[in-house]
């Protein structure tokens, strides 16, 4: 199956008319491109927001910074008791 032929396309045209109405169809039109500026908006915020998180290296390192600064804390308070 390719694309639909003019005839084809000024028929589905014809019903989309009858559907919805001539005063309609601008509407409609205005819902469908206000959706898709959204979704590039929201896709392009989850972009930033991944750019803008760090590699799993540097955070598998702070987290054994961490880890190893604790396991001192606990190692001097035991020596203290």
């Amino acid at each position: 199956m390719g694309m639909p032929s003019m005839p084809e396309l000024l028929i589905i045209l014809a019903i989309v008319v009858l559907l919805f109405g001539a005063k309609k169809i601008p509407d409609l039109a205005k819902g469908v491109g206000k959706g898709i500026k959204d979704f590039k908006k929201a896709v392009k915020e989850d972009d930033e927001e991944v750019a803008a998180t760090p590699p799993a290296k540097e955070i598998e390192e702070k987290q054994a910074s961490a880890a190893d600064t604790e396991a001192k804390v606990t190692e001097t308070k035991s020596e203290k008791a």
